[in-house]
């Protein structure tokens, strides 16, 4: 009788899902199938198709990540300013989607370079409105699966996108610029989707009467549980850097060329699989228990990684580091819909995307200095003790709360 009510609970669940939540989650599936086609040919079009040098492709890619930062956090802002976030999430999802037939005919570095940058321009601008719009559209019972299903249709393109990349260019005799043409439909499905079947509902506030967000006095609307949501998901991003090392890892133990894509196609498969039960679990029990376990599951991950002296315990890592993701992305956003005020979701998630692509890249920076200073296990060492150490933080946060404040409902 008791599983019974369980699984009645568990199907309410799914069925309170807003269909607006479905859509955004279908949104970022064709973007992702979309921008992964592209992106995992990338850096093999700008060597060997347009003529770049190495040192000029990190230059453009670090620019187009510094690009997507500072973007992150103004649209954030702005989209708590005007009186709808759709439309700037709809001038996010649609400068990427453009920039796929660029890619297809650029026959100039110039070109290229310019796709790449609206293409970021474009993520920034759409991540923290489209993130505070799911927040507006669901209720709070279910707003931990609501993020969770998100993030799990992001991740089905995210390893739908490298998978058809391989299959097409060995339909297409290794034509990159005939995948780019084919990349260019997900995206245009991505945007027709958002344009017509999300519906945003009305906010209490009128054009033109909401004051700037970030004001002092706003500023401080974000209480001490939201910072500290800000501050233990830096930590966490600090400890999983850029996935380009687990790709390293791979080939450091022998994994082909040819068969790179397989890492984002395991880490990508997990995270779909797990990201909408963590939401689930997170919304049941609280958001601490999927983080805990996420916490967990990355120092497991850096330690089979560290250790690994094969493929198949690369692989048996990468689905761990899958997991990870699983576990704690759409739950964090879930903690921030939670602590933010409901007219400043749109700045909260701005700070926050920001504070976490900033760690990210720090990280990314520190594992290529350990690894180039101390080896291959070095960055996956250093990885579990930052986790250990963001573990230690989020069980001493109840210490940082004023009484009756908490983390969860």
């Amino acid at each position: 009788m008791s599983k019974t009510a369980d699984r009645n609970r568990v199907g309410r669940r799914f069925r309170d899902i807003p269909s607006g939540v479905w859509a955004l989650g279908l949104v970022s599936l064709f973007m992702d199938v979309s921008s992964e086609m592209v992106q995992s040919l990338l850096p093999v079009f700008f060597v060997s198709v347009i003529g770049l040098s190495y040192t000029s492709v990190g230059l453009i890619e670090g620019a187009a990540q510094a690009i997507a930062l500072i973007t992150k956090m103004f649209s954030g802002v702005l989209s708590d300013i005007l009186p709808r976030r759709k439309p700037l999430a709809l001038l996010g999802y649609g400068l990427a989607a453009l920039t796929k037939p660029v890619f297809a005919i650029a026959s100039s570095a110039g070109l290229v370079v310019g796709a790449r940058f609206v293409d970021r321009l474009g993520k920034g601008i759409r991540g923290a409105p489209r993130d505070a719009l799911i927040a507006d559209i669901t209720p709070e019972r279910v707003r931990g699966a609501s993020y969770g299903i998100r993030q799990s249709l992001d991740s089905v393109g995210a390893f739908i996108g490298p998978l058809a990349a391989l299959l097409l260019m060995a339909l297409l005799a290794n034509d990159i610029r005939a995948v780019f043409w084919f990349a260019a439909f997900p995206a245009a499905i991505a945007v027709l989707i958002l344009l017509f079947a999300v519906k945003e509902p009305a906010r209490a506030e009128a054009a033109g009467t909401v004051s700037p967000p970030l004001s002092l006095g706003d500023v401080r609307q974000l209480g001490k549980a939201y910072w500290i949501t800000v501050a233990l998901g830096a930590i966490l991003t600090l400890a999983g850097f850029s996935e380009a090392f687990l790709v390293l890892r791979a080939q450091d133990l022998g994994l082909g060329l040819g068969l790179i894509p397989l890492v984002f196609i395991v880490m990508n498969v997990v995270y779909a699989l797990s990201a909408y039960p963590a939401g689930l679990i997170s919304d049941e029990f609280g958001r601490g228990a999927p983080i805990v376990c996420g916490f967990l599951t990355i120092i497991a991950a850096d330690i089979v990684l560290a250790a690994a002296t094969g493929l198949w315990a690369v692989m048996a890592g990468v689905a761990l580091w899958g997991l990870y993701m699983g576990l704690t992305s759409g739950v964090l956003a879930a903690l921030v819909a939670d602590t933010a005020p409901a007219r400043l979701r749109g700045t909260a998630f701005g700070i926050f995307n920001l504070v976490g692509s900033v760690a990210m890249l720090l990280a990314s920076v520190l594992a290529g200095w350990l690894w180039d200073s101390y080896g291959a296990p070095a960055p996956f060492v250093a990885s579990a003790l930052m986790a250990s150490v963001a573990l230690v933080c989020w069980s001493a946060r109840g210490l940082w709360l004023k009484r009756g404040t908490t983390l969860s409902h």
